[in-house]
């Protein structure tokens, strides 16, 4: 098993359109490695997605700041809604319509900017 820790140093990987789903026995491994995370699909597309919860919209919206610069720097990007005290951020690989390692990955290091 991999720890949480070496999953926030890792590195995102290019992908492409024949880059393979993540394999239900990896994901359910690196599930367990970031906790709160939810495992959603949303038009037939499974997705990892977590609520974050701020004081106020200025503290969401600096959040969504260090997201968008995290996903810059991975070169991989999520949805990100930011409301009033909240954000939700959804990440999934788009090339593939599902989940790579690289979506556990940048999980971990968001929950790291909290």
């Amino acid at each position: 098993m991999i720890a949480m820790t070496t999953l926030k140093t890792q590195q995102c990987e290019a992908c492409n359109a024949d880059s393979p789903l993540i394999s239900d026995q990896d994901r359910q491994e690196l599930h367990r490695q970031v906790p709160g995370w939810m495992l959603v699909e949303e038009d037939g597309i499974e997705k990892l997605q977590r609520h974050f919860t701020f004081k106020n919209f200025v503290q969401a919206l600096d959040f969504t700041h260090r997201v968008g610069d995290l996903a810059e720097q991975e070169g991989h990007h999520p949805a990100i809604l930011t409301e009033y005290g909240k954000v939700t951020v959804t990440w999934w690989t788009h090339k593939i319509h599902g989940l790579h390692r690289n979506d556990f990955i940048c999980a971990a290091k968001t929950d790291a900017l909290v």
